[in-house]
């Protein structure tokens, strides 16, 4: 690797408030062999997430909710990065150690690899489908260079240069990593997954959110791969499979009960915004994309969700 090494880590928020302050603290106690510096996107908070951040030594860089997309936040990011490499992880994602950041930048002294992504794993919280997700997704061991595209912005970390050739698509409505990686292998390039770099993704969103996160990144699948269907059979198998597998490990694990009800829903939710996503056809217009990156904080799944955190 270069004897020159400098990182900037790129978070994106929106009122993260309870997430914020543990990520830029752990982020602060990494031990590396290189300078780094933090970038905050900040897409319109409306609670102290950015009167948090201040309290650390980050940048902090305002765009409008009306402008968001996840690969127009991520462009505005790096356009003030100062490192030869971009670090991306989610406002409400954690390092598990201080040498997480070290261990992404690894895998760069290898030339050929533009981008690498590391480990994650849900919390307490985290609903016991995610959990298989996680582990299906990033597995304990390396899995070294991959010409697979798959990758996850929420911890990742890639070579400025090579944005500088191509930045992140700015109209999808999610998976701006899968199609900027799937660009860059294009290219010749490689990508890496490394266990080592691990984070904790606390995800706690209600059915509702779930089932939109699924749909919007469907269209984004839909627009990256054209030819690739979903179909209602699709649908009833995947949820049927899935939930399936999740009972024999929740039996394993000796959780059956406690999650009897709840497995099903998500991957009810799950699947069902998967399939509604691949066959949407209507333009994102502004009020879908409020829907999609802005849930309204005063519907009923949101009074519930507040409701958990206050027992």
């Amino acid at each position: 690797m270069q004897e020159y090494i400098k990182v900037s880590i790129i978070v994106r928020a929106y009122n993260e408030e309870n997430h914020i302050e543990k990520l830029l603290r752990e982020i602060r106690n990494q031990k590396t062999s290189f300078k780094y510096n933090v970038i905050l996107v900040d897409s319109g908070s409306t609670d102290s997430t950015v009167d948090i951040a201040q309290e650390y030594d980050v940048e902090i860089v305002h765009i409008s909710p009306s402008e968001f997309s996840f690969g127009y936040s991520l462009n505005k990011g790096i356009e003030k990065a100062t490192g030869n490499y971009c670090v991306f992880v989610s406002a409400h994602c954690y390092p598990v150690n201080e040498y997480w950041l070290e261990k992404l930048i690894l895998p760069f002294a290898d030339s050929s690899i533009a981008l690498v992504y590391g480990k994650q794993r849900g919390n307490q919280i985290t609903k016991y489908s995610e959990q298989q997700i996680f582990k299906q997704w990033f597995p304990e061991s390396d899995s070294g260079k991959q010409d697979s595209p798959f990758c996850n912005n929420a911890n990742a970390a890639i070579r400025k240069s090579l944005w500088e050739k191509y930045r992140y698509n700015e109209t999808l409505t999610g998976l701006e990593d899968i199609d900027w990686a799937k660009n860059i292998i294009s290219q010749g390039y490689s990508i890496f997954y490394t266990s080592n770099a691990e984070v904790i993704h606390v995800h706690n969103e209600t059915f509702i959110r779930l089932y939109r996160r699924y749909e919007r990144e469907a269209i984004a699948m839909r627009s990256i791969y054209p030819q690739e269907t979903f179909t209602f059979f699709d649908f009833i198998k995947l949820v049927t499979l899935n939930t399936l597998s999740d009972y024999i490990h929740a039996l394993q694990d000796s959780v059956f009960i406690k999650y009897l009800l709840s497995i099903p829903a998500m991957r009810l939710f799950q699947f069902w915004g998967t399939y509604r996503g691949y066959n949407f056809r209507k333009p994102i217009l502004s009020d879908l994309k409020q829907r999609f990156y802005y849930p309204r904080r005063t519907d009923i799944f949101y009074s519930r969700e507040r409701a958990q955190k206050n027992d």
